[in-house]
């Protein structure tokens, strides 16, 4: 073999991206000294997603002043790399920003991550990439709308000045004439891995605001505003946001940006792939090496490993998985991997196997493995 890729997630807890790719090419050049090995730093649109892009593409870290979910002042960061800005809402509008008692859907808001939009697109900013996982909010993406120029009104006409998950119910008007002209021409590329419908028994509210901190009460709350709104968006633009698949996706953002700005959906992983060009980067290649903390069932539904093994077939090029822990189920055997392997042994504590050096040096140990069976 002449040439490996190596583009694994983190092993969260445990390896970064980079660590685990370290670690593979040590592996391998001890096997194949003279292997052309490639390193590829990825993640699937959470937590990873701007460091591996902006890495990739050799760009910059930007810290912004804004708001948290509850209009605190904070900052957060995001990435540039020319005139392309990555973005992940969870640095402006995430749970981990708030302290278990503070977290409720009804108070929360997304227009920190508006702030950080319009901070890009104030730099030049053309093409966006945003990650929306990990949300505190459920206001529909009327928070970060808000930060863009659009305005809400209630029945009696009178403006909604913070818009949150409690004032949903009450928007009767959308008003898009000060929304900044720059939006309609930059390109939003949105991180959605989930299906979830804007309403509904599935949708946003029913299924993720208890996580949020939301009550029974809460949730039957925002189903309705989620509905209302849903209502007002298709009387002013003619569109039906409840039949969009992940228009749902944290807290109802996913809508918002279909809705309300020119922007594609797409899987976390295939919104990284493309981002970094790696089908460029695989081309040619003998053997690419994948894979994450715990390869399972999930691993088949869009993340990371399932991503990179489907762009590596559109080449013809086998693909190894690697796992700190390996769960076997019927989907990892349809999906055609040559092979699936884990890297921590049978009989060591979680703990032992989840630190650093011991993950490195089986990681290294395990893609010998792989290698000696495959040249």
């Amino acid at each position: 073999m002449k040439k490996i890729v190596i583009a694994s997630d983190s092993f969260k807890g445990s390896l970064s991206s980079l660590e685990v790719a370290a670690s593979a090419k040590m592996g391998i050049l001890e096997v194949l000294p003279n292997c052309e090995v490639v390193e590829v730093n990825v993640a699937d649109g959470g937590e990873g997603t701007v460091g591996a892009i902006v890495q990739a593409l050799q760009g910059e870290m930007i810290v912004a002043e804004v708001k948290d979910p509850l209009g605190r002042s904070i900052r957060a960061t995001y990435g540039l790399a020319g005139k392309m800005a990555i973005i992940e809402m969870a640095a402006a509008s995430g749970l981990p920003l708030l302290l278990e008692e503070e977290r409720n859907p009804m108070q929360t808001s997304t227009y920190g991550t508006g702030e950080l939009i319009m901070d890009a697109i104030n730099r030049g900013c053309e093409h966006l990439l945003v990650g929306i996982g990990g949300s505190a909010t459920n206001d529909a993406g009327t928070g970060m709308l808000q930060a863009m120029g659009y305005r809400f009104y209630d029945a009696n006409d009178r403006l909604i000045a913070w818009c949150t998950g409690e004032t949903l119910q009450h928007i009767a008007r959308i008003d898009d004439s000060q929304v900044d002209k720059r939006v309609a021409n930059v390109r939003f590329i949105v991180a959605c891995d989930v299906d979830t419908p804007f309403c509904g028994p599935n949708g946003a509210a029913a299924v993720f605001a208890p996580q949020k901190g939301a009550d029974a009460s809460m949730v039957a709350l925002l189903e309705e505003g989620m509905q209302s709104f849903a209502a007002v968006i298709q009387n002013k633009y003619g569109l039906d946001v409840r039949s969009i698949a992940g228009s749902g996706a944290a807290g109802g953002m996913g809508g918002a940006f279909y809705a309300f700005v020119p922007s594609t959906l797409k899987k976390g992983i295939e919104m990284v792939l493309d981002a970094i060009g790696f089908d460029g980067l695989i081309a040619n290649a003998d053997l690419v090496i994948t894979g994450e903390g715990k390869i399972d069932y999930q691993t088949a539904k869009g993340k990371t490993a399932a991503g990179v093994l489907a762009r590596a077939k559109q080449q013809n090029i086998p693909v190894v998985a690697i796992g700190g822990g390996v769960e076997w189920c019927e989907e990892l055997d349809t999906m055609g991997f040559r092979a699936i392997y884990q890297t921590s042994e049978a009989n060591v504590p979680l703990e032992q196997a989840m630190q650093y050096d011991y993950a490195a040096a089986r990681v290294k140990e395990v893609v010998k493995v792989i290698v000696n069976a495959m040249k």
